[in-house]
């Protein structure tokens, strides 16, 4: 059993025990963070796909805790205009534990 589920912009597929690293949320950490935006799920060899979620189905998972990636490095440079600009990003995240798929 798999369902499909869209928070931060983007779409997980995602199994009962999985973990994932999404967008930050504001949940503290040990809570239990409901998903309403399921996509599709398939269950016993059928499969419903929502027009756009799937009605009654949510997604229940656990907050592991909260963190940042690693650094990326945003280089801008025009050639032969003495234009260099240098700026670091560190995307925030947390980390989810899928707990029960309820369709």
């Amino acid at each position: 059993m798999y369902a499909i589920i869209e928070t931060g912009g983007k779409q997980y597929k995602v199994q009962e025990g999985d973990v994932l690293f999404i967008e930050r949320l504001d949940a503290e950490e040990g809570s239990v963070v409901t998903f309403d935006k399921v996509l599709a799920v398939s269950k016993e060899g059928t499969f419903s796909v929502g027009n756009p979620v799937v009605e009654g189905a949510s997604v229940s998972a656990k907050v592991l805790g909260h963190g940042k990636d690693k650094k990326i490095i945003v280089f801008k440079y025009k050639p032969k205009k003495n234009y260099r600009k240098k700026q670091g990003h560190r995307q925030p995240y947390t980390k989810i534990n899928i707990e029960k798929i309820n369709a």
